[in-house]
C-alpha cells in the first residue's frame, strides 16, 4: 500500500485514508511491530502529519478495531431468500474470507488486543455478536426468541469465534470443511434445544424447511428432525401392571 506519493486530502478523507493502512498493517503483524513511521510511508506522508490526525499509535489501532468490527459485523448480511442452510453457508464463507485476510488483526479483535483494559474492545466485540446475533433472528423470522433459541443462538456465535481463532493456529482442518461443519453445528444445537420443547422444535422445522437433497443439512435431517418433538409420536402408556 506504500504510495511514496503525497497527495493533499481532506480531514476525513485522509482519516480514513490512515485507517486502511493501518487496518492492513495490523492485520498482519502484531501491533506492537508496527511503527508510526511505517503507517506513514504506507500512506505516502510524513510522522508529524500522522499526529496530527491520531493523538498516537493507540488512537489509530482503536480506529482500525473499530472499522475491522463494523466490517465483521457486515458479513452476517444476507438475503433471506432460499434454504438457511444455502444462506449459512455464503455467511460462513465471507466470514473466513475475513478471517484469512486480517488473521492476526481479527485475533488481537476477539483476543483484546493491547486496548483490552480500556474496555473499548470488549464494546466492539459486543456489538460483532449483537448483529451477528440480530442478524440470524432475521433469517429464523422469529423477532422474540425464547431462552433455549437465545442460548443456541449465542452458543453457536460464540463457537464460531472460538473455531476461527482455533484454526488460524496451524489451519489444520480444510477451511471448506470447517465452514460447512459450523453450519451443522448450528442445527445440531437446535436440535438439542428442541428435545422437550415445542417452541424449538417450530424452529428447528423452519431450519429445515426447504432443504434441498445436496444442502448442508442433507445428511442431517432424518436424525435432526428425530428429535423434534412435534415430529414424533407420543409413546403408548405402560401397560398397568
Amino acid at each position: 500500500m506504500k504510495t511514496g506519493i503525497r497527495r493533499r486530502m481532506g480531514v476525513e478523507q485522509r482519516r480514513e485514508q490512515l485507517i486502511s493502512v493501518a487496518l492492513e498493517l495490523f492485520g498482519h503483524r502484531p501491533p506492537d511491530d508496527v511503527s508510526i513511521d511505517e503507517i506513514a510511508a504506507a500512506a505516502g506522508i510524513s510522522r508529524p502529519l500522522v499526529y496530527h490526525y491520531f493523538p498516537g499509535k493507540q488512537s489509530l489501532y482503536e480506529a482500525a478495531l473499530s472499522r475491522a468490527a463494523e466490517e465483521l459485523a457486515a458479513l452476517f448480511d444476507e438475503p433471506r431468500e432460499g434454504p438457511l442452510g444455502a444462506r449459512l453457508l455464503r455467511v460462513m464463507n465471507r466470514f473466513f474470507d475475513f478471517v484469512e485476510e486480517h488473521g492476526t488483526g481479527f485475533s488481537a479483535l476477539m483476543r483484546g488486543g493491547p486496548v483490552a483494559g480500556s474496555g473499548r474492545t470488549c464494546v466492539m466485540i459486543d456489538k460483532v455478536r449483537q448483529a451477528a446475533y440480530d442478524e440470524m433472528l432475521a433469517h429464523l423470522g422469529i423477532p422474540s426468541p425464547g431462552p433455549r433459541l437465545e442460548l443456541a443462538l449465542r452458543s453457536w456465535i460464540s463457537l464460531t469465534e472460538t473455531t476461527a481463532l482455533l484454526w488460524l493456529d496451524g489451519r489444520r482442518v480444510p477451511r471448506g470443511d470447517l465452514e460447512l461443519q459450523l453450519v451443522r453445528a448450528f442445527a445440531a444445537l437446535a436440535a438439542v434445544g428442541a428435545d422437550g420443547d415445542e417452541d424449538m422444535a417450530a424452529v428447528l422445522d423452519r431450519i429445515l424447511e426447504d432443504e434441498p437433497v445436496h444442502g448442508p443439512f442433507a445428511d442431517l435431517v432424518d436424525r435432526l428432525g428425530a428429535a423434534a418433538p412435534s415430529r414424533a409420536e407420543p409413546a403408548d402408556p405402560a401397560p398397568a401392571p
